[in-house]
């Protein structure tokens, strides 16, 4: 019996059920096959198994379906190994700042102390080759040095497909929505937003804004003192207020609910979204016991969600977070394993506290998680920016225990303050530098920006293997890696 007579169509419904190496042998049985696999299979793999990437979004537009899943799958090869670029972004600063990272389409924001520092992503029209990251101009959005003026976080939000509106909040308590002006090219220094591009949301008093997220029009801040402003970028709604009254450091905002972090007793609870109002009280307490009702207090510095295609699925029921104790935690707000109750807490959520369904540490640096991320190969790796020797960590939920982390270009003794994870690339920021881990194909010298002196006044170890990134330490996380 041929294949061929058969409908096109139950051929096409076959196709989503074949993996990449069906899909290669298949298109290589007739030229029948071979035309549908490229006309409908590769198209369907990609639609089934979407890549969560700002970066490339560009390039991915140019390339065949064909050449998109080439680089993914080679991309996820290369996280297996590992194999990646160690890159610096930018020579060293001078002093030693707390940067933070926003990310979007078109850009990488690093704002440290009074400065936001733009970096374009490049579109490469040859397929299978990394698209470039290139140094776009710096901004000086307070013309006067100040530690009360410094950034203490940043956040892109949509404003057209322009890519360059931001909401920056400060040390003194301050936090604007701010229109970054288009960089001119031969531009010689920072350049300042005027007035007229900048709109002040007078909603933390004095308190340092620790965290701002966005999801769609909806934007939430956070201060230092535990004052969640929920509000929206088009200002259709009154804002909304809520105190956690505890010292506060991270928010997390999705379309069903935001995730607030705090120094306390219950340092990670969760307020349900319904009809673009958050709920007053908790919706769940998520705590990082395991197998007991008897959680010490902690601090929780880092949350994020999985991307679309993680291996446990598209679902915003999955919190993932970096605690003080150098714990990472991923809560499913769908268990049943939950605490009974939690010792001077007396109001609880119904069913009580949550346990995590996963937790993993680098076992050999017991330092506080400063930021989380996830994507990576797959869409199935968490990433941490650890509190000292700029280590990131990354674990490989499939693999957990077998996790690995590595040192940032430059190896500094700080923390890694910031990261952002997508399918091929990660980006962080030490107290002196920008960088990317990068783990795509076809990478070059000139795929990143140049630096402005010479590696070793920089404090950066010789040129790696492939003499496009620089040597870092690896290290794996059992004794067996």
């Amino acid at each position: 019996m041929q294949a061929h007579p058969l409908p096109s169509d139950i051929w096409i419904a076959v196709l989503r059920y074949l993996s990449v190496a069906d899909l290669a042998h298949l298109s290589q049985t007739s030229r029948y096959f071979h035309a549908l696999v490229q006309e409908y299979g590769w198209k369907t793999y990609l639609q089934a198994h979407p890549r969560y990437t700002w970066s490339l979004s560009k390039s991915l537009k140019s390339w065949s379906a064909f050449d998109q899943v080439r680089y993914h799958i080679t991309t996820d090869r290369h996280w297996t190994l590992p194999s990646f670029v160690a890159r610096p972004l930018a020579s060293k600063w001078n002093g030693k700042l707390q940067p933070h990272l926003a990310i979007n389409s078109s850009r990488l924001f690093v704002a440290a102390a009074n400065h936001i520092y733009s970096y374009t992503f490049g579109r490469s029209e040859a397929s299978g080759v990394s698209p470039h990251i290139q140094f776009e101009c710096a901004y000086m959005v307070n013309k006067v040095m100040q530690a009360s003026r410094d950034i203490t976080s940043i956040e892109c939000v949509p404003d057209g497909g322009f890519d360059r509106t931001v909401y920056v909040g400060y040390a003194d308590g301050s936090l604007e929505r701010v229109v970054l002006p288009a960089c001119k090219p031969g531009t010689q220094g920072p350049l300042h937003p005027e007035a007229n591009n900048r709109e002040g949301r007078p909603y933390h008093g004095a308190e340092a804004v620790e965290s701002i997220t966005s999801n769609g029009d909806h934007v939430l801040s956070l201060s230092s003192n535990g004052t969640a402003v929920f509000f929206s970028n088009s200002l259709t709604t009154p804002p909304q207020f809520i105190e956690l009254r505890v010292r506060s450091w991270a928010a997390h905002l999705t379309d069903r609910h935001a995730v607030l972090g705090a120094s306390s007793l219950t340092p990670l609870v969760v307020h349900a979204l319904h009809e673009s109002r958050l709920s007053t009280t908790p919706s769940h307490i998520l705590t990082s016991s395991t197998h007991d009702d008897h959680p010490r207090a902690s601090a929780v510095y880092g949350i994020c969600s999985p991307p679309p295609s993680a291996p446990w699925g598209a679902s915003e029921q999955i919190v993932i977070s970096g605690w003080y104790d150098g714990m990472v935690h991923v809560h499913d707000l769908r268990s049943s394993r939950r605490a009974h109750r939690i010792p001077g807490v007396t109001s609880h959520p119904s069913g009580g506290a949550l346990y995590p369904v996963m937790s993993m540490c680098d076992p050999w640096l017991f330092e506080p998680v400063y930021d989380i991320s996830a994507g990576g190969g797959s869409a199935c790796h968490i990433a941490a920016g650890m509190g000292r020797h700029s280590v990131v960590a990354f674990w490989d939920v499939r693999a957990a225990n077998k996790g690995w982390s590595v040192h940032a270009p430059g190896n500094d003794s700080s923390p890694v303050y910031s990261v952002v994870m997508e399918s091929s690339r990660l980006f962080g920021a030490t107290q002196s530098r920008p960088f990317v881990l990068d783990f795509g194909p076809g990478a070059r010298d000139d795929t990143y920006p140049p630096l402005t002196r010479p590696p070793r006044e920089d404090g950066l170890k010789r040129r790696d293997i492939s003499g496009i990134g620089f040597y870092v330490t690896r290290y794996g996380h059992t004794r067996s890696q």
